[in-house]
């Protein structure tokens, strides 16, 4: 005889408290203070916002390092670090939705070719510095970890 299928408990689950909602708001408060930062430091080139696309290459590198680096820590430290730096810090910090409008202002402007390297320019090297992230990463781990690329056991 077939049981009925078990249903989740009522309510919202243990990621949805008010501990990892405190790690995700001061992580974004963060990165939010440090991108405006940076963006009030790197003056625009040629009305091209360069602080944006430096703010999201970094913020993916960042995020690349961050996920990879943190695989070998225990469970819970791991959730909390992804939580306040990953999703809190990388995501306030980073700005995509600014490299949208940024595009769309310029593109407005009649400036093709500036948006075009603006746009394509911050997605392209944002992939390359994720993989950075990550091969930076998986080189922080030491050679008696079982994840260590040299192990060999």
């Amino acid at each position: 005889m077939a049981h009925p299928p078990e249903h989740p408990p009522a309510g919202p689950g243990p990621h949805l408290g008010w501990g990892p909602l405190a790690l995700v708001a001061v992580g974004g408060a963060a990165g939010a203070a440090g991108g405006q930062a940076v963006s009030l430091v790197i003056p625009e080139l040629d009305k091209v916002p360069v602080s944006m696309a430096v703010i999201n290459v970094v913020g993916a590198f960042l995020l690349g390092f961050l996920y990879q680096a943190v695989t070998r820590l225990g469970t819970l430290q791991a959730k909390d670090l992804k939580l306040l730096l990953g999703t809190g810090f990388c995501g306030g910090f980073t700005t995509y939705s600014s490299l949208a409008t940024d595009s769309a202002v310029l593109l407005r402007d009649g400036r093709v070719w500036s948006t075009v390297a603006y746009a394509l320019g911050t997605v392209l090297l944002g992939a390359c510095a994720t993989w950075l992230g990550i091969l930076a990463g998986t080189s922080r781990r030491s050679p008696g970890d079982p994840a260590h690329p040299g192990r060999t056991s």
